[in-house]
């Protein structure tokens, strides 16, 4: 495919933390993997990707790895669109000589150190959005989203009943990456696997363990 060249050699990045972590009963990305927290695994993997990491979370979120903080524009935690929006507003605002940034979710640890190259490698329409896919199942949450797109988001989250990722993502040309499975002694690994009860916490402990 063609289309990388028109895209910078590392576009911005940012860690959508914005969920209310509700299954866990705590903050999930101050969970610990190993010697490090979820986050710290997501910053780990992905910042030699991208030229900046900005974390989308609430005022007063915990801070301990000195990101900058950009809470959400839409109130009332309504998904992970409105970390979207703020990340591509927040691009806007500051000037950035970026044409696309690239989203990940906190509490996924295992973030593929290939992610922002195979995505940039499929943008050959500079207005997609390109997703990625593992195991049959798309992760729009990992995404390359065109800066193109800020408007009609912003519009189409003005209206309260447009939430879901996917309907908006019907409104625009989508490309879907997929992932290949990790392997690994414990079995396939998921590189998009998620935390979100204390049962994927100690998987993703086991998981790790075979890793490091």
């Amino acid at each position: 495919m063609t289309g990388t060249s028109a895209l910078p050699i590392r576009p911005p990045g940012l860690v959508l933390a914005g969920g209310k972590s509700s299954r866990m009963g705590t903050d999930k990305a101050f969970l610990t993997i190993g010697s490090d927290t979820i986050l710290g695994h997501v910053v780990r993997r992905l910042l030699p990707q991208v030229s900046e990491i900005t974390l989308n979370a609430p005022i007063g979120f915990p801070d301990p790895l000195g990101l900058r903080l950009l809470p959400d524009l839409v109130p009332g935690q309504i998904g992970p669109l409105a970390g979207v929006l703020a990340g591509l507003r927040d691009v806007q605002a500051r000037g950035l000589q970026a044409t696309h940034l690239l989203t990940v979710p906190s509490d996924s640890p295992f973030v593929p150190a290939d992610l922002a190259r195979r995505l940039k490698a499929d943008a050959d329409d500079p207005d997609a959005i390109v997703i990625a896919a593992s195991d049959g199942r798309d992760h729009p949450v990992f995404g390359l989203w065109p800066v193109s797109i800020t408007s009609d988001l912003e519009t189409w989250l003005s209206d309260p009943d447009n939430q879901r990722i996917k309907a908006f993502l019907e409104r625009h040309h989508t490309v879907i990456v997929e992932f290949p499975m990790v392997g690994t002694p414990r079995g396939l690994l998921d590189p998009f696997f998620n935390i979100n009860t204390p049962e994927d916490l100690q998987e993703a402990r086991r998981f790790a363990e075979e890793l490091s």
